[in-house]
């Protein structure tokens, strides 16, 4: 049994036979997904798929790439929105050319941030070529719970991560052989700091390159960690499914789930 513990099943890329794609999930033993959203024009579908989808939980909040589609009506609907949420998420920083100006996003972070904490809930975070501007933007808010979503940064990221009170989830970048410094990195945090994710449909495992990634390639995520760390599947596949309900406590209850 596994979590995957970033996933976009709401996406649009699963339109077409997102009930094959969760099928296929199950059969390689990923039962629950946690699934945030992204942008607040999604917030509707992402809710109804998690009303109807079994082992689908929602997060809900603004990831910086979609800032201009945030109204203040929609700060108005988060709250409702997060009482059924698991966390708050996907929200963070960015500094891909893309993006919107990060004085802009460090105000959005921090409303998001504060809202988190006024309801208690873990968050999960992005960062792209930013590391640095979200660890110190996080200080202010310390401690917390919930999780560096892809994490791809050196050791003493890792380290102020952890301080921080995060997890750090591992997906199909581990997989590809140019990750050695991602790779050096995992072999030195403990056990306990990673959860297991996909990402889908974004960041395909190396064994299925420029195609549509999905849950159920989380096994192959989980082979190529539990290889990298000299463990067996079966113990990492438990030791990440309890980190991950430590990261979101709704989780277990979301999922009428007992830990392991």
């Amino acid at each position: 049994m596994l979590i995957d513990s970033h996933c976009h099943l709401d996406h649009e890329a699963f339109a077409s036979d997102r009930a094959a794609v969760l099928e296929r999930s199950r059969t390689a033993g990923v039962d629950a997904w946690v699934v945030p959203a992204y942008s607040p024009r999604n917030w509707s579908r992402l809710q109804d798929l998690a009303e109807s989808a079994a082992g689908v939980a929602a997060a809900y909040g603004v990831h910086p790439l979609y800032l201009g589609e945030l109204s203040e009506q929609d700060w108005g609907r988060l709250p409702t929105l997060l009482a059924k949420a698991v966390a708050l998420g996907e929200i963070g920083l960015d500094r891909g050319e893309d993006a919107p100006p990060l004085e802009l996003q460090l105000t959005v972070l921090g409303r998001q941030l504060d809202l988190a904490q006024e309801l208690e809930l873990p968050v999960i975070l992005h960062a792209r070529r930013a590391s640095e501007d979200l660890l110190q933007a996080l200080r202010a808010w310390a401690p917390l719970r919930g999780v560096w979503h892809s994490f791809s940064g050196s050791w003493e990221q890792a380290r102020k991560a952890l301080d921080l009170g995060l997890h750090l989830g591992v997906g199909g970048t581990v997989t590809h052989p140019r990750a050695a410094r991602l790779r050096r990195v995992l072999q030195a945090l403990p056990l306990e700091a990673l959860v297991l994710e996909t990402d889908a449909p974004f960041q395909p495992p190396a064994a299925h390159p420029q195609q549509r990634n999905e849950p159920a390639y989380l096994r192959e995520i989980l082979a190529a960690v539990a290889e990298l760390l000299a463990i067996a599947p079966e113990k990492l596949a438990e030791i990440t499914v309890k980190n991950t309900l430590i990261a979101f406590p709704r989780l277990e209850r979301e999922l009428c789930w007992t830990k392991p």
